[in-house]
C-alpha cells in the first residue's frame, strides 16, 4: 500500500515543471524523485572523491630524489 507524502515550500512552478519532467520520461513522480536523490548522492560523492584522493603531486622519481635530499640535509645539520 503506497502512502502520501507532502513537501513542504514547493513554488507552484517548480511543482509543475517536475511534473512536466516526469511525463516527458514515462516516470511516475516517485520514481523521478528516487532517481533525482540518488544521481545527488552519485554527484556528491563523486565531488567529496575527488576532493579527498587527488592525483599524485609528484611522480615515483620525483619522490625518490626528494627524499635522498632531504635524508641527506639531515645528516648534514645532524637530526635523525
Amino acid at each position: 500500500m503506497t502512502s502520501v507524502k507532502t513537501i513542504k515550500d514547493v513554488e507552484e512552478s517548480s511543482w509543475h515543471e517536475f511534473k512536466g519532467i516526469a511525463a516527458r520520461n514515462k516516470l511516475k513522480m516517485g520514481a523521478l524523485f528516487g532517481k533525482m536523490v540518488e544521481d545527488y548522492k552519485e554527484e556528491n560523492a563523486a565531488v567529496w572523491n575527488k576532493i579527498l584522493n587527488p592525483g599524485k603531486i609528484l611522480s615515483d622519481e620525483e619522490a625518490g630524489d626528494m627524499e635522498k635530499t632531504v635524508a641527506k640535509l639531515r645528516k648534514e645539520r645532524g637530526f635523525r
